[in-house]
């Protein structure tokens, strides 16, 4: 009996990624509930085992979604040049950045959050939401000290989440006035 040639092995660098954006679609319809390795290899059509080759379990895999998921607004804070830009109304800029968010498509700012929130019962995701405010927070350190960028991070969180969980509408001048009064209590 002559042995089977082995199975060669398909070359797919991109794999990875799409099982991650995949997990991110899943959990944007279904919520963290719908969220398995079965569901999203279906989203991502690639074998069942892949997903479990590339995430040992749903944590890791919850992991690598919540920090592409935060690259959001930091890649907008990053990029704004009013944020560096020490002449710039600091807190007109990061107003106006947060209006751009929020107004944008709600379900992946939903999503965000979602993942976001999920540290508080899943540990494995808490440096991936600890890293996000440190990045903020020091994006923003730049321009006032270390303990009032947390504290711009924790209002600018506040902020979003009222809007979210009670379908409010963003008031960027009120989250102007009220970033100011952190910024400069002066």
């Amino acid at each position: 009996m002559a042995a089977a040639a082995p199975r060669a092995r398909r070359h797919d660098p991109g794999r990875r990624d799409r099982i991650v954006d995949a997990a991110l679609r899943v959990v944007g319809r279904a919520g963290l509930a719908g969220l398995s390795h079965r569901t999203v290899a279906a989203e991502a059509d690639v074998p069942l085992g892949s997903t479990t080759y590339h995430f040992a379990s749903l944590d890791e895999l919850l992991v690598a979604a919540l920090r592409k998921a935060n690259d959001t607004f930091g890649r907008a804070l990053r990029e704004s040049p009013g944020v560096a830009d020490p002449t710039s109304d600091l807190a007109a800029v990061l107003a106006r950045l947060m209006g751009r968010w929020l107004s944008g498509e709600r379900r992946g700012v939903e999503l965000e959050y979602e993942l976001y929130l999920a540290a508080l019962r899943r540990p494995a995701l808490r440096p991936v939401a600890a890293e996000w405010a440190e990045e903020v927070s020091r994006i923003l350190a730049a321009r006032t000290d270390p303990a009032t960028a947390r504290g711009v991070v924790a209002l600018m969180d506040g902020i979003c989440l009222q809007v979210l969980l009670t379908d409010g509408r963003y008031d960027e001048e009120y989250a102007r006035a009220l970033l100011a009064r952190v910024l400069d209590p002066a």
